[in-house]
């Protein structure tokens, strides 16, 4: 806690010196675009000569939201908002306001915020190693690694840092199987098969499997070698597949990013049949709906299919950094020391956090009140919302739900957060993505329909203005 404590005095700090002192301001601003050395040591020393006399401040979200427009690389199209604590499915802003939280930072918080056996696993591990990287072997990333096999369909784990991340490690253990495989072969499979509305992550192999051209276009050259099928599209696959030249097929069992759309029984197990007779490696991409988001364990589970390779990241660790390439043995066998690593993967503390996760997440009664609180989900919001004249389609599988417009949700997002309720969106921005906490309760689940009716009508044209 000391040092949690420093670290946010030391952000005040630079905040209130920053608006007290005239002479950092005047520097701040000359020294805003490529400052010379001297003036950047200059600013420093101001800085750390003060910090040790400058008391703790109130911030303003303004004064925040301008800091970040000076020193965060600009990739982001933030929400106005700052957030400085949670608890369960609420969150607070700088301001106290409350707020229920439907993103789990995006699927991440399956255990909401503050779960005290999580933070109790971070803090006992923290006391006793964070980090050596994989030189050397850990207990808590052999011991996560046990559950996940134990669990699943995989024989071996490899460990990453994000969704991305995982799915990179899948491309390269792909791309390698296929080569070993065919030892003969100087062109050995090496093309992917992916899918509309897929979204793998924005390095640049995995953003190549991801089918937003807006994505990929101000990075081409990406990795080439991939075709994208329509999502469902039973036989152009089996036909692409059979041609004899895809190393693997990529696909979510249920889409995200791409719009809350679950593919069908038929179509996976039609994947699985014509990727065992060309040879090609399936790959399931559970980085979303994986690790309890369905109310099953893995999301495929309700398919009865199993692939090849699955990548996890998202709600691993409950909101720390963490990816996780499962492999079957057949393509472990392929993978040699040096073919792939990680500095930070698989450290003490994180999978530390992620078998708290875990532990809690696994248990058949924590798994059936995903399934029941889903079913109730979408049952009060058939109730409530669709009827609404802009609602497309209430759809979803578990506690990931997506509910479709016939307009942009875009006014429906900011509505609901003046209104004390945070939700996003899918696909083309015309999709509201509900993906709680895992842990929320009924009842917040009907205060946020009540919200979410109630904000309706700024969809229609009448109120535009």
């Amino acid at each position: 806690m000391t040092s949690l404590s420093n670290l946010g005095n030391f952000f005040r700090a630079i905040d209130h010196h920053h608006r007290c002192s005239p002479d950092v301001k005047l520097l701040i601003g000359r020294c805003s675009s490529h400052p010379p050395n001297f003036s950047r040591n200059v600013l420093r020393a101001q800085l750390t000569d003060t910090i040790s006399a400058v008391g703790s401040q109130k911030v303003s979200k303004d004064e925040v939201m301008k800091a970040e427009e000076r020193v965060i690389v600009g990739t982001y199209g933030r929400s106005p908002l700052v957030l400085t604590n949670g608890k369960g499915c609420k969150l607070y802003d700088i301001e106290g306001r409350e707020y229920i939280d439907l993103t789990s930072g995006i699927a991440v918080n399956a255990l909401g915020h503050g779960d005290p056996d999580w933070i109790q696993a971070i803090t006992d591990q923290a006391n006793l190693l964070a980090h050596v990287s994989n030189i050397y072997y850990t207990l808590p990333q052999v011991n996560l690694a046990e559950r996940l096999v134990a669990s699943s369909f995989a024989d071996r784990v490899f460990f990453s840092n994000s969704g991305t991340e995982a799915n990179e490690a899948a491309i390269k253990f792909a791309r390698k199987f296929q080569k070993i495989s065919h030892p003969d072969k100087t062109d050995p499979p090496t093309e992917f098969i992916s899918f509309t509305n897929s979204f793998h992550g924005r390095t640049i192999g995995s953003l190549a499997l991801t089918s937003k051209e807006h994505y990929r276009t101000p990075f081409e050259p990406v990795m080439p070698g991939v075709t994208f099928l329509n999502y469902g599209d039973i036989d152009a696959a089996q036909e692409l597949i059979s041609s004899g030249k895809i190393a693997a097929v990529f696909v979510e069992p249920i889409q995200g990013e791409g719009g809350i759309y679950s593919a069908t029984k038929e179509f996976l197990q039609s994947l699985r049949i014509s990727c065992d007779k060309a040879g090609s490696l399936l790959v399931f991409d559970e980085v979303q709906c994986g690790l309890g988001r369905t109310g099953y364990l893995w999301a495929h589970e309700a398919y009865d299919v199993t692939p090849d390779i699955m990548t996890l990241a998202k709600p691993l660790a409950g909101g720390l950094p963490i990816g996780a390439t499962l492999v079957t043995e057949r393509v472990n066998a392929a993978i040699k020391h040096g073919d792939h690593g990680s500095t930070f993967a698989g450290g003490p503390l994180v999978c530390a956090a992620a078998i708290a996760v875990f532990d809690k997440i696994s248990k058949p009664v924590f798994l059936a009140s995903v399934t029941r609180k889903g079913e109730y989900l979408k049952e009060i919001l058939m109730k409530k919302v669709g009827g609404n004249s802009h609602v497309k389609e209430i759809r979803g599988f578990g506690l990931i739900v997506g509910i479709e417009l016939d307009v942009s949700a875009s006014r429906l997002v900011d509505a609901c957060r003046e209104s004390g309720l945070l939700i996003l969106t899918a696909g083309k921005g015309d999709i509201v993505r509900l993906v709680p906490p895992l842990i929320i309760s009924e009842q917040e689940l009907d205060q946020t329909v009540e919200i979410l009716y109630k904000c309706f009508d700024v969809l229609d044209e009448k109120n535009l203005n």
